[in-house]
């Protein structure tokens, strides 16, 4: 029975490879088109929650803005003093003209309301809206409302200030429109020109016109969630889920995404929840929930709000694409056969020539060969050039140990072998840069031995030498694998410490160094304290480029060298007198 011959394996090799290739190919190009969409879906949505949040916190100081106008009228003193006053009917009716355009020329608004301080909170104008437009509620008609929080704490108020109430449902009978509706209220104060409060306006916002209002040019397959600072549904695309304290039942936000919950633990203001990475959070959609501060001057009260978009609106131009890829990855099978058999024939007949041409190239040199067992031109092919690779491998090998001598002699301390100077500089340049894309901190610390000159002095230069190989080891010792040492020169040593850390951190370390240093060094048979002043530079705050983290650092060590020894500092606490002094005495030190 005859084995196939070269061509053939050669044509089945190359074609499977392309098949393998295109197949592999087209399936990566899918999953990541479906990734990129998901990602930019992602991205786009949380931008349009964050505008969603800024127009809604706008739209929030406009109305409180515009209750402070009507609150601020002189006739809404007068009015709410004496409203049965027959002198003060003219100022009513100008008033309320003004309530009325108000209401008209604002959709958003149910209700404007003036009620009085007086009469238990008896209303003096009201406004309300039903469903064919603006009625204007008459005395015989006009409620007390001074038991409700939105009038007493309102009252409360120092003038110029706006109460804004929780969004809830109105409860209030006789309200026409607004009953049974998700509403928002604004009050204001209203004072007299001695500064008396005399009454409030009060605004009835409809939050169903106003975020519709806000997201008119939004996408119409965007569902929008609200939720409080506690984390009840307020909007939810399924309404029986929103305002479930009203019901009796409360229906929160963390509940049902469990990836929210730091918007509400105050760690974080935006959360994107990607429904192809994470289909249990988020079933076949990408959603964006942002936190907004609930009015300007409303302390530390604060909504979520969310939008979400279906995933396979998302997808849709990634289904597409992966029936294209499959039609393409089968046409390109095709023609990967085709051509795999005709690379094979062109490639087999050359072959004999070269295998000729390199069995009688070596043959005036010939030495024992390989037992290789191949048998055809590719085998005797392999065993002239197998002679030829180790040949030339070992001159490879050679030049690759001696490239790598030099390489290390060039960016290490011939002494201590740690990172030098040149070295130290290109980490530090790569750590910044990538703390500034990815927002993480870096510290630097400059690290100067205290009694190194004395030692030097007293016991030689060859001694000194193995003190500095004995402190590289001791800093070794106490850095994380993290943490990368080098030596600048002389006495002089620098660390930088990567990844997330706090301020206190770096302190801590910069004790550790200190403590480390002033513990007995075993040199040569002698116990041999050294000792350290320490100085610390943090990116970004203390500088956003290598040599100012450096020079800073250096600054900083200068300063606590000048405490005494074994004293470290950081740059961030120094004050300008001291950066400007110590960074003046250090130039001159280095110049002389």
């Amino acid at each position: 029975m005859m084995r196939p011959g070269l061509m053939v394996k050669l044509s089945l090799l190359l074609a499977l490879i392309g098949v393998l290739a295109s197949g592999s190919t087209g399936y990566y190009a899918y999953r990541a088109n479906r990734t990129m969409l998901a990602g930019e879906a992602g991205r786009n949505l949380l931008t349009a929650t964050e505008l969603l949040g800024r127009r809604f916190s706008v739209s929030i100081d406009d109305m409180a803005a515009d209750v402070l106008v009507l609150a601020t009228m002189p006739s809404s003193a007068l009015i709410a003093q004496s409203a049965d006053d027959l002198r003060t009917k003219e100022d009513r009716a100008r008033l309320a003209q003004v309530f009325s355009s108000f209401m008209l020329h604002h959709p958003v608004y149910l209700q404007a309301r003036l009620i009085a301080r007086d009469r238990f909170g008896l209303e003096r104008i009201r406004f309300d809206r039903d469903g064919h437009g603006i009625v204007e509620v008459r005395e015989a008609n006009l409620q007390e409302k001074g038991q409700f929080a939105y009038v007493f704490d309102t009252l409360a108020l120092a003038p110029g200030h706006v109460y804004i109430g929780p969004i809830t449902i109105n409860r209030e009978h006789g309200a026409h429109y607004a009953e049974g509706r998700p509403i928002l209220r604004l009050a204001a104060p209203v004072a007299t020109p001695a500064g008396g409060v005399v009454g409030v306006v009060v605004l009835d916002v409809d939050l169903a016109v106003l975020l519709k209002l806000l997201r008119t040019d939004l996408p119409p397959d965007y569902e929008v969630y609200l939720a409080n600072e506690w984390g009840d549904f307020l909007v939810h695309p399924d309404a029986s889920q929103a305002f479930g304290f009203d019901k009796g039942r409360r229906v929160f936000m963390q509940d049902s995404f469990a990836a929210t919950k730091p918007l509400f633990e105050r760690t974080a203001n935006s959360v994107l929840i990607n429904g192809l990475t994470n289909p249990k959070q988020a079933h076949d959609a990408v959603l964006a929930f942002v936190k907004r501060p609930f009015g300007a001057s409303a302390g530390n009260r604060f909504i979520v709000l969310g939008l979400s978009k279906p995933l396979s609106d998302v997808l849709a131009g990634a289904n597409l694409l992966g029936d294209q890829i499959v039609r393409m990855i089968l046409f390109s099978s095709l023609v990967a056969l085709v051509l795999a058999i005709l690379f094979a024939r062109a490639l087999t007949r050359p072959l004999q020539i070269l295998t000729h041409a390199a069995t009688h190239f070596f043959a005036d040199n010939a030495t024992e060969a390989l037992p290789l067992k191949r048998t055809d031109e590719i085998g005797t092919l392999a065993r002239c050039f197998d002679r030829m690779r180790r040949e030339i491998k070992s001159q490879v090998d050679a030049l690759h140990d001696k490239q790598h001598q030099l390489a290390h002699l060039a960016n290490h301390d011939v002494l201590t072998s740690l990172p030098n100077r040149m070295l130290f500089m290109q980490k530090l340049d790569a750590a910044v840069h990538d703390a500034g894309a990815s927002g993480e901190r870096l510290a630097v610390l400059f690290v100067d031995l205290d009694r190194f000159k004395q030692i030097n002095d007293q016991f030689g230069h060859s001694f000194g030498d193995t003190v500095l190989v004995a402190v590289a080891d001791r800093l070794q010792q106490v850095l994380s694998k993290g943490h990368t040492v080098a030596r600048l020169g002389g006495d002089e040593f620098v660390v930088l410490v990567e990844g997330a850390y706090s301020s206190a951190s770096a302190s801590d370390l910069a004790a550790d160094i200190v403590r480390a240093l002033e513990s007995d060094l075993p040199v040569n048979g002698r116990q041999v304290v050294v000792g350290a002043s320490v100085g610390i530079s943090e990116f970004p705050q203390d500088g956003v480029s290598a040599r100012d983290l450096l020079l800073n650092a250096d600054t900083a060590m200068y300063v606590a060298k000048s405490k005494g020894r074994g004293f470290w500092q950081r740059y961030g606490d120094l004050s300008d007198e001291q950066r400007v002094k110590t960074a003046y005495e250090n130039t001159i030190a280095n110049e002389n």
